[in-house]
C-alpha cells in the first residue's frame, strides 16, 4: 500500500504572516514556489562573484533605465515569491516599496547556478514562463555557459539559446548594447 503525504500549500500572504509572527526570519534562506516553502542552497564564492559582476555590469550600463535588484523577492502569483539572483525591473519612483515587483514589472531575471542547475532549469524556469516573465538567463557556472530563455507560454519558453565564452548577449528590453559572456562568467 502506497503512503500518500499531505502537503500544506501556502499563499504569499500566509508566507508574509509567518515572517511577521517570527516563524520565519529575515535570515532564513527560503523562497515560496507554487505554495511550498523551499530552502535555498548556500551561496559559494564563484556564485557570489558572478552575481556581483552582473550587478556591476547592469548598474554601470543601464543606469537610469532599469532598477537592478540583487537576491530580492519578486511576486509571480499569490503562491510564488522566488528570489532570483538578479532582477532587472522597470524604473519606479518608489523602488517597489509599495509591493514586490510582479511579472509585468520584470525586464529580465537571472539565475546563477553551480549546485542548483537542474532545480533552476526544471522548477524555476518553467515557473517563470508560466508567470509570463519575458526573459530569463540561467548562468551555468559548471558548463561556463549562459542559457537565454525568451517567448514564454504556459510553462515553457519558445526560444532557448545557449551562449559560451567568446559570444555576446543582449537584454531583449535593451537591444542597443551587448554584454560579453566572458564579462559575466569572469
Amino acid at each position: 500500500m502506497a503512503v500518500q503525504l499531505l502537503r500544506r500549500q501556502f499563499t504569499v500572504a500566509q508566507y508574509h504572516q509567518m515572517v511577521e509572527a517570527g516563524i520565519l526570519t529575515e535570515d532564513d534562506r527560503v523562497e515560496l514556489l507554487e505554495g511550498e516553502i523551499i530552502e535555498m542552497s548556500p551561496i559559494g564564492r564563484r556564485h557570489a562573484a558572478c552575481v556581483d559582476r552582473l550587478n556591476r555590469l547592469f548598474s554601470d550600463r543601464l543606469r537610469e533605465r532599469a532598477i537592478v535588484r540583487v537576491q530580492n523577492p519578486v511576486e509571480l502569483s499569490d503562491r510564488s515569491e522566488p528570489q532570483p539572483d538578479i532582477a532587472l525591473l522597470k524604473p519606479r519612483p518608489d523602488f517597489y516599496e509599495a509591493g514586490h515587483p510582479q511579472p509585468q514589472d520584470i525586464l529580465l531575471l537571472v539565475e546563477v547556478a553551480d549546485t542548483t542547475v537542474e532545480f533552476d532549469r526544471e522548477i524555476k524556469i518553467p515557473l517563470y514562463a508560466k508567470s509570463g516573465v519575458r526573459e530569463v538567463w540561467l548562468v551555468d557556472l559548471n558548463q561556463n555557459a549562459i542559457a537565454i530563455y525568451r517567448e514564454p507560454s504556459l510553462s515553457v519558453y519558445g526560444q532557448v539559446e545557449e551562449l559560451r565564452q567568446g559570444q555576446e548577449l543582449t537584454v531583449q528590453a535593451f537591444t542597443d548594447g551587448s554584454f560579453a559572456v566572458d564579462e559575466v562568467l569572469g
